[in-house]
């Protein structure tokens, strides 16, 4: 019988679900790191009995069991050739909380974060605390053995540990959590799997020369940070074996086993008393790596909770990336390294005490050249520089990228100077300028040298690096993995790092865990040469891919999807905050996240031997559900604009397949309405028939939007200027599309309030915003129009009299797709530095003082912001806020809201309809639902009005219009 009979067959049984298709298998082909190994099928399983079947049908079919939750992996533990079996979507409870004993029990689906969420009215915490911890699972904490920025306070996973239940290689049940040695004894009487894995660990130490093997060889116990192969060496604290406890736990064996020993399927883990709420952060600059590191030592005698340092390479990083950009406000100079130490107290006096201390002993041993101290939610947004890290790399134009080879080395504290310097000097050998960042404090520092995996001799120098590295490491008896795993790219140096003869222990323990190899194969033991099965390919020839929008900035289309390094940014939920990504936010199904649609157009761009690499179906399925929100484009690290990538491949798998009739009216909605606003009565009435909706496949649930009475372009032609005096200048008003045809009132707001202010408004003849026709991916329409606007405006348009829009995913096209597209580039790019969002222009206008308060009533008024994707990702929600703050009682705050999900024509669609609606209830609708009536909701975007109404049957108005009513 067939594998994808058998696949079949499998399915049918699980109450789950089971993927074997192209698309998924090229999905789950790749992780965070450099590895790419295509499954055989991809497992959702609901229950444990699902996740039983699937390993009992491995050992029948000799294939690998590799688990998985959000694959943030950088060692490549979560790709295999096997059955990928992914828990993140359905093993997602929070069991249990006993706050007698502080301790939670989860399934190993539950996010970090949103554990800690549910944890925090109780007064406690998981302390753990990674980069990836609004979207990492604690099952693959568990897997790593996870630590994060806090483990110089609160320890790592492992020291969490109370019991794991999970699932062993013949599908059988099994409890592990503390017991006493005679329990351990007893354990090992039997035949089942689970006594023969007691028998086995205490038949192997028990021996004498075992254990002193062990105590000779593995890292020094002094380095809390410790990965490297399986914890035996903890083993040996238990009366057992030599030690001193009267208790052991093999769970925490199981924690940092990588899923090769069990399958975890629950966890019950201590949690920690909150930590004090009265926080400083003292951020010191360096003039040098080297000084940064030494500082530490004195750094460290303090009574830190976290002690971080980032390179000038990652801070250069931040410069180009929307998000990040805003978070560098503390930076002195161009540091080559800062280091962020974090000082806490349940006093303020006490805590400045303390940073006072900390500066004070800097200074003395003449460390740094500045402090900084931060404070409050500043802390917050500093923490999130450096938690982006990883992904910033991923920004870094071209082929030469910040590769996993070396990062997770960890040394004791002391050591750590001197094995820098050492490492430093190896790595200037080799011409190399290697990324430092993380866990100083932990004696652990993420080095990443930087090369091109796609030439031959940087893959040589990737193994080369590696070794010395390893050599390194064993000399100040570190451990090559402080956190991160050894997986497939340390897995390799295992026996020089722990000696042949305790390696040959971990292969026998592995054994007795999993006599039929079945769980992760090749990761920790008998792992691959750590240079095969890299994503890219060494050698290659690279496809020349011919692009209609202009990728020079990211060295054509390809390299612009190889940015995304998978570290999964865009999986977190919608209390993490931010919009990215919407679709998974929904349907909780990785191939609805930015990684999954860069990974595709990546897999088939570089492998697919058709003329039109576009025309894939697989690439039409994992792009559908994009709404082309944009905010990938500020909140991916690595700035992946799925976005733009998605109107490209729309382009040309169009222009392969035929551009349907739907997409046409779409596409072309403004000539159309153009055409029906002569009778709109008339086109109105029709296009709401039930008939019309249903031929259009629009969703019957939704009122197609109505024309005005009369077109703005025709109510401003009819204006004649009652004044001469414009003290503030002209601006000129950008006729969108919408505006024109729909929001008219909107227009007419906006022209009314900008001249009762002073400002002279005109509204030249232009094209429309090519809006429609870019999320239809009509391309070639959408440059002739940008053409044309870009020649209209870049005569008229300058830093007096700029270029001011209402809705803002039509100005903002200014900003972003006419520089892909205008053949004038120069022209394009001035254009766009004086194309405002209306908001953006009133902010400006209020700093500069030509708008003030004095022009507004002081009636009280409440308003809630909701804030257009477009308008969060290019623009800012900030000078909505300014604006509507102005007038002196009007009560402004912003909605923490994701998308609203309508996303112009997106929501129409019936097939869409649905999960528009749960875009818009994942955070928007509850907080619209428990708003008070008589509190305004502003909202920018003429969808998001839609859509909020639709949702909430609650009205918004665009922020210009609640403005207006505020005039005296």
């Amino acid at each position: 019988m067939s594998i994808h009979k058998e696949l079949q067959q499998l399915s049918e049984s699980l109450e789950g679900t089971l993927l074997y298709d192209d698309l998924h298998k090229t999905l789950y082909s790749t992780d965070a790191s450099v590895y790419r190994m295509r499954p055989k099928a991809v497992a959702l399983p609901k229950t444990n009995e699902d996740i039983s079947k699937l390993i009992r049908f491995a050992a029948r079919h000799n294939v690998s069991i590799t688990p998985r939750t959000a694959g943030t992996s950088l060692a490549g533990q979560t790709v295999g050739d096997g059955i990928v079996v992914d828990v993140s979507k359905n093993f997602t409870k929070i069991l249990a909380f006993d706050p007698i004993k502080k301790t939670v029990t989860v399934q190993p689906g539950v996010i970090r974060d949103e554990l800690n969420l549910f944890l925090k009215p109780h007064g406690v915490f998981f302390g753990p605390n990674t980069s990836t911890s609004n979207r990492c699972m604690i099952g693959g904490m568990v897997g790593n053995n996870s630590s994060g920025t806090t483990s110089i306070r609160y320890g790592v996973t492992r020291d969490k540990i109370v019991t794991i239940n999970a699932i062993l290689s013949d599908g059988s049940e099994v409890v592990f959590n503390e017991i006493t040695s005679a329990e351990f004894i007893e354990k090992t009487k039997g035949d089942t799997l689970e006594n023969k894995i007691y028998k086995n660990i205490f038949e192997e130490l028990s021996d004498k020369a075992a254990q002193q093997e062990i105590i000779n060889e593995f890292p020094k116990p002094e380095i809390h940070r410790r990965n490297t192969g399986y914890a035996v060496d903890l083993l040996l604290k238990s009366d057992l074996f030599g030690g001193t406890e009267p208790t052991i736990n093999l769970g925490k064996l199981l924690c940092g086993s990588e899923g090769t020993l069990a399958f975890t399927t629950q966890v019950t883990l201590k949690v920690d008393d909150l930590p004090p709420t009265q926080n400083i952060m003292v951020v010191a600059h360096y003039h040098s790596i080297q000084e940064s590191l030494e500082s530490v030592v004195v750094a460290m005698k303090h009574h830190l909770y976290t002690c971080e340092m980032i390179d000038d390479i990652i801070l250069e990083c931040t410069k180009t990336n929307r998000e990040q950009a805003k978070n560098r406000f503390f930076l002195v100079g161009e540091p080559k390294a800062i280091m962020m130490f974090e000082l806490a107290s349940h006093s303020m006096e006490d805590a400045e005490l303390q940073a006072e201390a900390l500066i004070a002993d800097l200074a003395k041993n003449n460390f740094g050249y500045a402090s900084v101290k931060i404070y409050g939610a500043d802390i917050d947004k500093v923490v999130d520089l450096r938690k982006a890290g990883l992904g910033l790399l991923g920004s870094i134009v071209g082929d030469d990228k910040a590769a996993d080879s070396i990062e997770d080395t960890a040394v004791e504290l002391g050591d750590l100077p001197n094995y820098i310097a050492d490492f430093t000097a190896m790595m200037e050998r080799y011409g190399q300028k290697a990324i430092y960042y993380a866990h100083a404090g932990a004696g652990e520092l993420h080095l990443r040298p930087e090369l091109n995996l796609k030439k031959k001799e940087d893959l040589v120098l990737f193994r080369t690096i590696a070794t010395e590295v390893a050599i390194l490491v064993k000399k100040y008896r570190g451990s090559l993995s402080g956190e991160h795993g050894d997986g497939m790219v340390r897995g390799e140096f295992i026996p020089f790092m722990v000696g042949e003869k305790n390696y040959e222990l971990l292969k026998r323990l592995k054994l007795a865990f999993d006599p039929n190899s079945v769980l992760n194969i090749g990761k920790i033991v008998n792992a691959p040469k750590m240079d095969e099965n890299h994503r890219v390919v060494s050698g290659r020839v690279e496809p020349d891919i011919k692009t209609f929008q202009d990728f020079s900035d990211s060295l054509g289309i390809l390299r612009a999807a190889e940015k995304c390094n998978g570290s999964g940014d865009c999986r977190k939920l919608p209390s993490a905050g931010g919009a990215m990504c919407p679709s998974y936010r929904a349907t909780k199904n990785e191939k609805e996240t930015t990684r999954a649609r860069a990974n595709a157009l990546r897999e088939y761009l570089t492998y697919s031997e058709k003329e039109n690499k576009f025309d894939q179906k697989e690439l039409y399925e994992v792009f559908e559900l994009c709404v082309s929100c944009k905010a990938c484009a500020s909140e991916c690290p690595s700035n992946v604009d799925v976005a733009t990538l998605k109107a490209e491949f729309l382009y040309q798998y169009q222009k392969a397949n035929g551009f349907s009739t739907r997409n046409k009216i779409f596409a072309h909605n403004a000539k159309l309405n153009k055409m029906g606003s002569v009778f709109p009565s008339i086109t109105n009435f029709i296009s709401n028939q039930s008939l019309v909706k249903k031929s259009m496949g629009i969703a019957p649930e939704r009122q197609v939007p109505l024309l005005a009475k009369k077109t703005f372009r025709k109510w401003y032609d009819s204006q004649k200027s009652k004044s001469n005096d414009f003290p503030n200048g002209k601006v000129y008003l950008f006729n969108d599309e919408f505006t024109n045809y729909y929001d008219v009132n909107i227009g007419i707001d906006a022209f009314e309030l900008l001249t009762k202010l002073g400002y002279e408004v005109l509204v030249v003849a232009h094209e429309e915003s090519g809006r429609t026709y870019l999320s239809k991916g009509f391309l070639e329409e959408a440059k002739k129009i940008a053409n044309i606007n870009v020649g209209i405006f870049k005569e008229l348009v300058s830093e007096d009299t700029p270029l001011i829009g209402i809705e803002p995913s039509a100005i903002l096209t200014f900003r972003d797709e006419y520089l892909r597209l205008a053949d004038d580039k120069e022209s394009a790019a001035k254009v766009s530095q004086n194309a405002f969002t209306i908001e953006e222009f009133f902010k400006k206008e209020i700093l500069k003082g030509k708008i003030t308060a004095d022009s507004f009533s002081e009636e009280k008024k409440e308003i809630k912001i909701h804030g257009h994707c477009h308008q969060k990702s290019l623009s800012s929600i900030e000078a909505t806020f300014a604006m509507l703050n102005l007038p002196k009682n009007n009560l402004v705050t912003i909605y923490n809201s994701g998308c609203c999900g309508m996303a112009g024509s997106f929501g129409y669609e019936k097939e869409h309809y649905k999960v528009s609606m749960q875009m818009g209830e994942d955070t928007l609708f509850p907080k619209v639902r428990s708003t008070a009536e008589n509190v305004k909701i502003a909202a920018a975007g003429t969808s998001c009005r839609h859509q909020i109404y639709d949702g909430t049957n609650r009205e918004a108005q665009h922020p210009v219009s609640i403005l207006k009513s505020c005039l005296k």
